[in-house]
């Protein structure tokens, strides 16, 4: 038993530095890269993998208990073996396998007189190879972006060859089997479980139990009862994924982190498209602009107003006003009059700003504001009142293009009013952009509140 124990420990620290030293080696740019295109085939995956494996092999089974099996005390002895893999699905792989070692067991159910037949007996695996079905239980992660533990069943079928020996009470050990060979090959069904760890790239520690149940009731070299005889392995081993170390491999892989990974870039790159869009929209009214100022500088050059009182030069009679002076048509100072603004006046301005309304992102009145300013203009017009206008935003957008916008639809309503007749020099138009707000930006209905002119009429 201590020479078991022995071998089997220096096997398990074998496996491990194997796994270390591979882990060490393999390529790091892939450690963490486990992205596959969704839906882009088994191509991009890594699907074959070997592995070997070493543990202990005994008659006792998790199925019933020793006293109804052939022999009642069994024994651990060290077993071996190997296996390749071929993984067809994510969940599924069809795994060959291959096993050898001892299996012993003392002390064999008594005859009718309650006298022990056998006081042992030691069956060597010559060799066994199965095909079994691998099927990997949890290699999808919701929480993580790449599972550490993929638990996972095994099914199967095979051929066993196998010698068995029995030793009666008195010593002497003799072949089950007396054809000189001694060896007898026979039907099993493995039946597994066990737990991988992905302790690198394409490297797992494989820890797994299985049963063997032995299509007879020869494999202890002893019939008795009316059951076949069976048998368990408990193993620890080190499976390597074959293939390019850049792939990640199939049975760890999870599908769901590739599909939130091409999710968020696909967002990225349509949140970089509409910058794009909104830039190039940008660039053609910085472009606009531009014109429109250089026309502006050429009919300014026809268009002077020296002294600034919004009577050009050329019809001015009363040039270098001082600033700040009403004039008339004729450029020259009026006599300033007392300016009441009666509740009436009040409700004109009200309903201008009421009813003024803008196209989405630009400084166009829209047609339905018309008559309200109108209203507002003859106002101007008959009392010749002075009006202040002052453009704000909401938050949305950049403090900057805020501010533009702001000065341009106030100076949208000075450009109408005058439009209409009003004086030009009583009409001033500022733009505060999104610099005072007089509701909260965090919703809608205040962000509508933010957007508005507001008319100062006095």
């Amino acid at each position: 038993m201590k020479s078991n124990f022995k071998r089997a420990t220096l096997l398990l620290t074998g496996l491990m530095v194997g796994g270390k030293l591979f882990a060490q080696t393999a390529d790091t740019t892939a450690a963490g890269n486990d992205y596959v295109k969704p839906f882009s085939g088994g191509s991009n995956l890594r699907t074959w993998s070997i592995g070997v494996h070493g543990g202990m092999l005994t008659p006792y089974t998790i199925f019933g208990t020793n006293s109804r099996q052939d022999f009642k005390n069994p024994t651990e002895q060290f077993g071996y073996g190997a296996y390749i893999k071929g993984q067809i699905l994510p969940s599924l792989g069809i795994q060959a396998d291959f096993l050898r070692g001892k299996v012993r067991g003392n002390n064999s159910q008594p005859d009718v007189a309650g006298n022990t037949i056998y006081s042992q007996y030691t069956t060597n695996i010559n060799w066994s190879a199965a095909l079994s079905a691998n099927i990997t239980l949890a290699n999808i992660n919701w929480r993580h972006d790449k599972p550490f533990i993929q638990p996972y069943l095994t099914v199967g079928a095979g051929n066993m060859n196998y010698t068995p020996k029995i030793t009666t009470p008195g010593g002497q050990e003799t072949n089950f089997k007396t054809d000189g060979k001694g060896s007898i090959n026979e039907i099993f069904i493995p039946l597994g479980l066990g737990l991988k760890f992905d302790i690198a790239p394409g490297v797992n520690l494989d820890l797994g139990y299985t049963v063997n149940f032995v299509q007879s009731d020869n494999f202890d070299g002893f019939n008795s009862g009316s059951t076949n005889d069976r048998f368990s392995y408990a193993h620890v081993g080190l499976e390597f994924a074959l293939g390019s170390r850049k792939k990640p491999q199939m049975a760890t892989h999870n599908p769901v982190s590739s599909m939130r990974k091409e999710y968020l870039w696909e967002n990225q790159q349509t949140k970089t498209l509409l910058q794009q869009q909104i830039d190039a929209e940008k660039a053609k009214n910085d472009q606009l602009r531009n014109d429109l100022n250089t026309t502006n500088a050429n009919l300014a050059k026809l268009t002077t107003d020296s002294d600034g009182d919004g009577v050009v030069d050329v019809n001015d009679k009363c040039p270098n006003t001082p600033a700040g002076t009403k004039v008339d048509g004729s450029g020259c100072p009026l006599a300033k009059p007392v300016v009441y603004v009666t509740e009436e006046d009040k409700k004109v301005v009200k309903d201008a700003i009421k009813n003024l309304e803008f196209d989405l992102g630009k400084a166009t009145i829209r047609a339905h504001s018309y008559p309200s300013l109108d209203r507002v203009a003859n106002l101007l017009i008959d009392k010749n009142f002075s009006l202040k206008l002052a453009g704000h935003t909401d938050n949305t957008g950049s403090a900057d293009l805020n501010m533009r916008l702001s000065k341009d639809r106030a100076e949208s309503v000075k450009s109408y009013l005058v439009s209409k007749g009003a004086n030009a020099s009583r009409i001033e138009a500022t733009g505060y952009g999104q610099t005072q707000p007089i509701a909260t930006n965090k919703t809608a209905a205040g962000r509508q509140a933010n957007r508005r002119v507001e008319f100062t009429l006095y």
